[in-house]
């Protein structure tokens, strides 16, 4: 069947009249409930409409529109109509979509998923999708889904929100790049409250932007990037990082794992500004030190739990974590008290929900027994909760487990944690916390060796897939491994798959870098989210607290490759290493603490390759720095881009940030190719509510200076239209769902839970438990390893000498 096939001549008449008149139309301001329109295409379209039917004009014998099809799912009422030419925008016919009833669930008209129907497409290129609607609903979003040539039909992505409109209004929108092995698209409005919903006059143009000739002059930069140590140094031993909503980094110490700065009393906070170089030391109430962290959504970062104390030197206790919780306000660079949570949590994580409210799980009680308590921090109330208003499964989650908030507001455990083995079951599981039901996922390789593994979500968060690397395990000290795991929760069974290996670089053992080989892969893993889509993977350890790994990658989500070989960190970066993304696009880097107890404090920044590939395009306003869902957000720009993206600002300790994402803004191109109109989701949970980095990028993937908007609050209550909510991972099985425990106080937990023999040195040297695989079980080369790793004066704290280092008895370990 031809393109063309079904167009009325009169109608393709009127439509080239109209375009050429849009062409030379200013881009008009509708109502700011109704968000902002465009009435000119983009400048880069093909000129030449790839659908067929667009109008509707052409019928089956069926009486349905050739090439269209009836689509949706979900408990609702509803009823599709094709209308005379007096409801139609231009010639005889238009589409209305109604819903009398919805408890779930849409209904749209939709492009028929056929070879002949569905308009081919080119991976990589961009398209601008067109069509004229009217609505009585605010619930209606353009939905596009694709076909891979490899598994089929599948949802892509949700472009706009349509507000609602008593007349004929026409909505614009440009897709994402089109993801490799994509051979097709069909696309539609979703229908999702109750309403009527017409459309007609849909068009599809090609609108890709040819990226720029290569002008990079910087050498092997240009593809692998650059590091440079910073000639100043973190004045604080800081394990927890923060980018701040004015752009600058909160670096969290407490004690920096240093008891004697703990019996002193001696906590310490600084706060670093990327574009003064300048550090400001701040004072800090107690030991932050592991404690949990999160931007609430007026961007004052809640801080909860801590350090009550150092374990025992005898093993009576391990680590403990006190109930207190603060608030760090950026504009006056302090700390505030909240109320106490119900049960101390060393380790625990934070997720930020939809509505602005902070869940935790996990950590260490007071008694360093492991808590199974879960906490909220209500945004309305600005409180914890009390223990009874919140749901409970008396679960142990083990330490700062990885909770990845879910499009539907389910909470993915990615089976990332810190020290010792998985969770029992598979390692992964789903959390419903309204029906307070736990779902393990299958597929997570080697699930007891995930320890300081780091998990992401990719790029973009509407793609609900996430990224699980590396990882060990602290109690039997394995070589870390190589694993990597991709799960797509869009999937109505979602399961995990193998991903690419994670690549490999050099290690040192003591004894000078040398290349990894076999299996060797790493644990404390950082992974980055940057602004062209890709993520950064850097840092890492062979072993607990030792053997620093000297290797960097690129993830390509839409590739599902690595790129390796990538410029490395020159600083060993292993626990308590933190790398993260500043809004000019760079990455920065700070921290390690090998089992020595010693602190390397130098900063090192990344410059990413794209940012050797020519001049940054440029943000030149935004309309507003106030973002409501649903709406469509004006900006301008000095040149032509290809894409807008929310990335929000990270809160990262032990490879782990839960939060961190990367939300798509579907763009409308104004036809001066300068004005654009940002499509924001109608969905917190996809991009929940707090301060953003929005950054605009090029056809050559370089991203400009993010300027700061802030999404949600009062103006998200304000929004008319729902959550575009997806019924995905609806097919879990129930012979998968967790038995409730039954209510329990804790879990007994062993004091040497953090690897570390406490037979020997002070409180703050991690004598491994257990020595790599290589190292005898003698005491002359379990010694010759501590003296490699820059281990001195090791004293034996009792009686007991378990590792056989102080075969003499003189109270000094290999003395």
């Amino acid at each position: 069947m031809s393109l063309t096939t079904g167009r009325n001549p009169l109608k393709e008449r009127r439509r080239r009249g109209r375009r050429a008149r849009l062409a030379t139309a200013v881009l008009v301001t509708v109502t700011a409930s109704a968000g902002l329109l465009l009435s000119a295409p983009g400048p880069a379209s093909a000129g030449s409409n790839l659908l067929v039917n667009p109008g509707f004009e052409s019928v089956r014998a069926n009486g349905e529109p050739t090439c269209w099809q009836k689509s949706g799912w979900g408990d609702n009422d509803f009823t599709y109509a094709l209308t005379g030419a007096a409801e139609a925008h231009s010639g005889g016919r238009a589409m209305s979509v109604t819903l009398t009833r919805r408890l779930s669930g849409d209904r749209k008209a939709l492009m028929l998923e056929d070879t002949s129907c569905a308009p081919n497409v080119s991976p990589s290129h961009q398209y601008d999708l067109s069509l004229w609607y009217k609505s009585t609903t605010p619930d209606a979003s353009v939905t596009v889904f694709r076909h891979d040539v490899k598994d089929g039909w599948q949802y892509w992505t949700d472009l706009k929100t349509l507000p609602v409109s008593a007349g004929y209004t026409r909505a614009q929108v440009r897709t994402p790049v089109v993801p490799p092995g994509t051979d097709q698209i069909t696309w539609g409005v979703s229908v999702y409250g109750t309403g009527t919903v017409t459309t007609d006059d849909y068009v599809m143009e090609d609108a890709t932007q040819p990226a720029p000739g290569d002008v990079c002059t910087a050498g092997a930069a240009c593809t692998k990037g650059s590091w440079a140590v910073m000639p100043f140094k973190n004045p604080v031993r800081s394990m927890h990082s923060v980018v701040l909503r004015n752009g600058k980094v909160l670096l969290v110490a407490g004690s920096g794992n240093d008891p004697e700065m703990f019996k002193a009393g001696t906590f310490t906070s600084a706060v670093y500004d990327p574009k003064t170089g300048a550090m400001k030391t701040v004072p800090t109430p107690v030991d932050m030190f592991c404690a949990g962290h999160v931007q609430l959504s007026d961007g004052r970062v809640l801080i909860m739990s801590g350090n009550k104390a150092y374990p025992a030197a005898d093993g009576s206790h391990g680590y403990e974590g006190f109930k207190d919780s603060y608030l760090f306000d950026p504009s006056s660079e302090s700390y505030v008290k909240t109320n106490d949570m119900n049960d101390g949590h060393w380790y625990p994580s934070a997720t930020i929900l939809g509505n602005g409210d902070v869940i935790s799980f996990g950590g260490l009680r007071e008694d360093s027994t492991g808590s199974v308590t879960a906490e909220k921090f209500s945004q309305a109330q600005q409180k914890w909760l009390p223990m009874n208003e919140v749901n409970q499964t008396w679960s142990y989650w083990g330490l700062y487990p990885s909770m990845i908030l879910m499009q539907d507001g389910r909470l993915f455990y990615s089976g990332s944690h810190v020290f010792g083995n998985g969770t029992p079951g598979t390692g992964a599981s789903v959390y419903d916390y309204g029906a307070n039901k736990i779902t393990d996922v299958p597929g997570l390789q080697d699930k007891d060796h995930r320890d300081q593994s780091a998990s992401v979500l990719l790029p973009p968060a509407q793609d609900q897939r996430v990224l699980t690397m590396g990882g060990g395990n602290v109690n039997t000290n394995p070589e870390a491994n190589r694993h990597t795991d991709i799960i797509d929760l869009k999937k109505p069974n979602p399961a995990y798959a193998p991903g690419p290996l994670l690549p490999q670089g050099e290690v040192d053992q003591g004894q000078g870098r040398k290349p990894q080989t076999g299996g060797q892969g790493k644990m404390y893993v950082s992974a980055v989210l940057l602004p062209d889509g890709k993520v950064l993977e850097t840092g890492g350890g062979l072993h607990d607290r030792a053997d620093p790994v000297y290797e960097a990658s690129m993830f390509n989500p839409a590739a599902n490759t690595f790129q390796p070989g990538l410029a490395t960190d020159p600083i060993p970066r292993t626990y308590h290493s933190s790398a993260f993304l500043l809004p000019d696009g760079r990455v920065m880097a700070v921290g390690d603490n090998p089992g020595n107890g010693t602190f390397d404090d130098h900063v090192s920044i990344y410059t990413p390759p794209y940012l050797y590939k020519g001049a940054r395009p440029q943000i030149t306003s935004v309309a507003t720095d106030q973002w409501s869902y649903a709406s469509t957000q004006r900006i301008t720009v000095d040149r032509p881009v290809v894409k807008a993206e929310l990335i929000r600002p990270a809160a990262v300790t032990h490879s782990s940030d839960p939060n961190q994402r990367f939300v798509d803004l579907p763009m409308s191109v104004g036809s001066d190719g300068r004005t654009i109109d940002l499509n924001v989701t109608s969905n917190p949970n996809l991009a929940p509510p707090g301060w953003y980095m929005l950054f605009a990028v090029d056809a050559a993937g370089v991203p400009s200076v993010a300027s700061w908007v802030h999404l949600g609050g009062p103006q998200a209550t304000a929004a008319e239209a729902s959550p575009m909510v997806h019924g995905f991972a609806g097919g879990m099985p129930h012979s998968a769902e967790k038995k409730q425990e039954p209510k329990r106080t804790s879990v007994k937990v062993d004091t040497q839970i953090a690897g570390c023999d406490r037979h020997y040195g002070a409180e703050n040297v991690c004598v491994p438990t257990v020595f790599p695989a290589k190292v005898a079980p003698t005491t002359k080369a379990r010694c010759e390893w501590l003296g490699k790793h820059g281990y001195k004066n090791l004293r034996v704290n009792g009686k007991d000498d378990p590792l056989r280092l102080d075969p003499d008895g003189n109270g000094k370990a290999c003395g």
